[in-house]
């Protein structure tokens, strides 16, 4: 055997091997880059749907996602609550935020939007973990049920009424998921409470 050969050779494969090592991690990181970048921008787009489904349609001329505040939420111990604002010619017409509530198997995350003077523009679900066929209602897709609180404000029902139907309010109950939108009613309330303690910083109104 060539020493000399063989040294040469020995020689040659890390440098080899850590040629491959840097194309692979160079084509690794592109990679996720790219990925990253395309989860990102579905991300954005899900959520900018979403937050259009809770607002009448040509209600806003502004990219939501652009204009957000973040409001310490004195009800749930200071945590930083999202606010999407909506506008029409500069001017703030609404607020979209999420809500969160115990249901009867998991939290319930519920999307709500309010208009400048108080009353909400659309409900939405945006997760739960209720029972189908009982608790799952809650869905526009299942039922209608949700689009009661349209037009909804803290003086419509009066603050007494703010609750389902057994438990002296105005809002449907389900047949075996009394938990489920009892729920769902006390996130809007709670949602509704928090826009007007917090409407001037919201609109832009305070000094």
């Amino acid at each position: 055997m060539n020493f000399a050969s063989f040294r040469e050779k020995i020689g040659y494969q890390p440098i080899l091997l850590g040629a491959f090592a840097l194309a692979a991690s160079g084509a690794l990181s592109w990679a996720s880059s790219a990925t990253g970048e395309a989860i990102a921008a579905a991300e954005a787009k899900d959520l900018r749907d979403q937050l259009s489904e809770v607002l009448p349609e040509g209600f806003a001329d502004n990219d939501f996602l652009r204009d957000t505040l973040e409001i310490a939420d004195a009800e749930r111990g200071g945590k930083p609550q999202t606010v999407y604002r909506a506008r029409w010619g500069g001017a703030v017409k609404g607020a979209v935020f999420k809500r969160v509530e115990r249901g009867y198997a998991a939290d319930i995350q519920v999307l709500m939007a309010v208009d400048a003077g108080g009353k909400t523009l659309g409900v939405r679900v945006l997760k739960h973990a209720e029972t189908p066929g009982l608790g799952d209602k809650v869905e526009l897709a299942k039922a209608p049920w949700i689009k009661g609180f349209d037009g909804k404000s803290l003086g419509d029902p009066a603050p007494g009424k703010w609750g389902v139907k057994k438990d002296g309010g105005v809002f449907d109950q389900f047949a075996g998921a009394t938990v489920t939108p009892r729920a769902v009613v006390k996130a809007v309330k709670g949602g509704l409470a928090f826009y007007a303690e917090h409407r001037e910083e919201i609109l832009g109104e305070r000094r």
